[in-house]
């Protein structure tokens, strides 16, 4: 299983940016793709995730409102878009894709992660 993230970068204050993930190589029926975060010092953490059966989503409540999670099925790419940017979600983002659901995921696989930071 192969996860390829793009569109990190620089950008200032109530900036917006929208990561994508190309998922290849994986054979699962149902799955869950999610993006994380981990800043620097700090646990990785979730900060949206979509599954496969019907494409419901969950957003964190950190990123609630400002960011949204899609996916197309047909080029098994997932996005995060992410607008009014603040500093605290300067961090690495990494795209995960699981077997399962929302609730009950397992056989996790990474992306090598992109970088994000927002400062002026």
């Amino acid at each position: 299983v192969q996860l390829v993230e793009s569109g990190g970068g620089l950008v200032q204050p109530g900036g917006s940016l929208r990561l994508s993930c190309a998922a290849s190589g994986f054979t699962f029926s149902w799955y869950v793709m999610s993006w994380y975060r981990q800043a620097p010092g700090k646990e990785r953490e979730l900060v949206a995730a979509i599954s496969s059966a019907g494409g419901t989503t969950h957003h964190a409540d950190s990123v609630k409102g400002r960011c949204t999670i899609s996916g197309d099925d047909a080029k098994n790419t997932v996005y995060l878009q992410m607008n009014s940017l603040k500093p605290e979600d300067t961090a690495v983002y990494y795209c995960n894709i699981a077997r399962g659901n929302l609730v009950i995921h397992y056989q996790d696989y990474w992306g090598q992660g992109t970088q994000v930071t927002v400062s002026s």
